[in-house]
């Protein structure tokens, strides 16, 4: 059995992070490993970063936060759940980048033993057609994955 001394977390201020960082978060706690939570974001230009970003719409990154703003309150939402479960916090990133790729090249740089990642069920095209950040996360892992799912009827 592995001893997980370093666990890093996905979050993307969606209703399935809460649930996903609190598993991560109860993990390290258990295991005595610090906890590492990464949120992946495409920077905007400050005109629209001062826009309702929720109103950008019909945007494909999926798991990616659209602005630093957005990505430090996504942030802060799972630094608040992971003290919760009174996790070791080492680090919370913000990270300009696609979500599979943030988390891989910090569970690299980290030398994390497990990655923890929310996958929720692929609802719509863009989704199917692109693949979930769970599934590149699992191809491209050199450490153990979990995917935390949504509750049922979520």
């Amino acid at each position: 059995m592995t001893d997980y001394r370093v666990v890093v977390v996905g979050t993307d201020g969606s209703k399935l992070a809460g649930p996903t960082v609190a598993r991560a978060a109860w993990l390290a706690a258990r295991e005595d490993a610090d906890l590492v939570i990464v949120c992946a974001f495409a920077d905007l230009s400050r005109r629209a970063e001062a826009k309702n970003v929720a109103t950008l719409g019909g945007d494909t990154r999926v798991g990616q936060v659209l602005g630093r703003a957005a990505a430090s309150e996504a942030i802060a939402a799972a630094v608040a759940v992971a003290q919760g479960e009174n996790a070791t916090i080492s680090a919370a990133l913000l990270v300009d980048g696609e979500p599979a790729a943030a988390l891989l090249s910090t569970a690299t740089d980290r030398g994390a033993q497990l990655i923890v990642v929310g996958a929720r069920h692929e609802r719509s095209l863009a989704e199917r057609l692109l693949g979930s950040v769970a599934l590149e996360v699992t191809k491209g892992a050199e450490c153990d994955v979990l995917i935390v799912r949504p509750a049922p009827g979520d």
